[in-house]
Parts: structure tokens; C-alpha cells; sequence
């Protein structure tokens, strides 16, 4: 358990505390720098409803083109990711997870779980369900925001 003392209720910091916790909480929990990358690319893929590009998969991890095209290259060369032709235009490449993507998501998040475990281990099973329910609650609405905000300003993935 952590000595520093939390934020109290009502704190005019507290939020401005959240976006430095998630950046630490994405720092701390991966396996490593290339595991951090792989992981946010692979879950990018999975996660989007529709097509997903290499554009979209900047726009989703807030990185330059060059930056996602390097990584998702990387995805593909283990063989985590393949390029396909998209339904809607076939003159678009979209990704698609490999089998051994899926198998490498279910890695990451098992790992995600015991690391979870471990850091939660003196919270009582409601603390630590409630705090479960409010992290996935607010990944959701995210997704959803962040969908609604490229809609909005015209970009596609």
C-alpha cells in the first residue's frame, strides 16, 4: 500500500491528477517499452468497431503517421498484425489481427490482471470490483468520445 496520502474528496487537484495517473499506470504496468506499444496497437485494432488503418491507429494512439506506421510494420513483422483489403473501398489497406495477435492480447492482459492483483492486494474485493467497473466504465466512454471527436472534425481511420 502507498504512504502517500490520496486526494481528499472535493480537492479543486484532484482531477488534474487523473491524466498524470493514467500515464503512470500505462508506464508501470506493461512489461516494457516495446510491450507498452505493442499492446496499445493490438488493442487499437481490436477495439475498433469498423476498419481499421494505419491513420487511425495514429490518431488513436495521439502519434504521428510515420510513428504508427513504424510500429504496426513491427506488429507485422511478428507476425501480430496483417495488412487487407478493405470491404467498404478496395483501394484502402486496413489491419487485422493474426492469430498469434489474439494469442499476444490474451498474454498482455493476463499480465495486466496479475499486475492488478498484486497492486490491489490490501483493497477490500468491493474497492477493488468498484474501481474495475469505473476503469472499464471510463475506457468505454473514451472509445466513445474519442469516435464522436473524429467524426466531428471530419478525420477517418
Amino acid at each position: 500500500m502507498s504512504d502517500s496520502p490520496l486526494p481528499e474528496t472535493g480537492d479543486e487537484g484532484l482531477l488534474d491528477q487523473v491524466g498524470p495517473a493514467l500515464s503512470r499506470l500505462r508506464r508501470r504496468t506493461s512489461g516494457g517499452r516495446g510491450d507498452l506499444t505493442r499492446n496499445l496497437v493490438l488493442n487499437v485494432v481490436h477495439d475498433d468497431p469498423g476498419e481499421m488503418t494505419v491513420g487511425g491507429v495514429a490518431a488513436e494512439m495521439g502519434v504521428a503517421q510515420p510513428v504508427a506506421s513504424r510500429t504496426v510494420a513491427a506488429c507485422i513483422a511478428d507476425g501480430l498484425l496483417r495488412r487487407a483489403v478493405s470491404q467498404e473501398d478496395g483501394r484502402r489497406t486496413v489491419l487485422e489481427l493474426t492469430e498469434a495477435g489474439e494469442a499476444e492480447r490474451g498474454r498482455f492482459a493476463s499480465e495486466q490482471r496479475e499486475a492488478f492483483e498484486h497492486i490491489t492486494t490490501e483493497w477490500t474485493a468491493a474497492e477493488r470490483d468498484q474501481f474495475a467497473r469505473f476503469l472499464i466504465r471510463y475506457s468505454q466512454d473514451s472509445s466513445d468520445w474519442s469516435r464522436r471527436t473524429r467524426r466531428d472534425s471530419g478525420t477517418r481511420p
